[in-house]
């Protein structure tokens, strides 16, 4: 239930037409909440038929050209309501984890490439997260509640990648190390 409401934000946020809602969902929402560019259009399309987007009205005949949609005052409505519900936090659900517990079982697989892969993705988006902080969350910037919230969104997003990085670099290093606990092994 949660994607049509990411769109009910972004339009709230600035009225879009679909192409730029997806792009703007490839930049920031998407980086807690992704969607295909199907999903978004396919939702668009269920939002304006609940009543709680529309499409601008446009100059130019809407057959091939691109819509802005709004959101009307029954969408804020449902999304002031969804703010408001009480909702239990989500287990963690990785592949990631999936496959190492697999390869405990199954055995033989060489899960260290893979491992290193997962850390750099990790540490990219820790990276882009802090500039996107540096750049546009300085303290002298978070004067007002709405950007205060904005703040706190992306720093779940900085301690998430920081935990990531340290979980993968932490599992690597027992992964090789070559006896449980740290010390070498004498009889090598």
């Amino acid at each position: 239930m949660s994607l049509p409401h990411a769109i009910l934000t972004a339009l709230l946020e600035k009225p879009s037409s679909g192409l730029e809602l997806t792009r703007r969902f490839d930049k920031s929402i998407g980086y807690f909440w992704s969607a295909t560019h199907q999903q978004i259009y396919r939702e668009l399309g269920k939002l304006e038929q609940a009543g709680h987007i529309r499409a601008l009205p446009s100059e130019q005949p809407t057959r091939g050209q691109k819509k802005d949609y709004e959101v009307l005052p029954a969408g804020r409505e449902e999304l002031a309501a969804w703010v408001t519900r009480p909702e239990d936090p989500r287990q963690v659900r990785d592949p990631l984890l999936l496959r190492l517990r697999a390869a405990a079982v199954v055995g033989g697989a060489d899960m260290e490439a893979e491992l290193v892969r997962h850390l750099e993705l990790h540490r990219t988006q820790l990276a882009g997260y802090l500039a996107i902080e540096e750049r546009d969350f300085p303290p002298e910037r978070r004067v007002t509640r709405e950007d205060r919230l904005r703040h706190v969104v992306l720093r779940g997003g900085i301690e998430l990648e920081t935990f990531w990085t340290k979980w993968l670099t932490d599992t690597l290093a027992e992964l090789t190390d070559p006896v449980p606990g740290g010390e070498p092994s004498r009889d090598a």
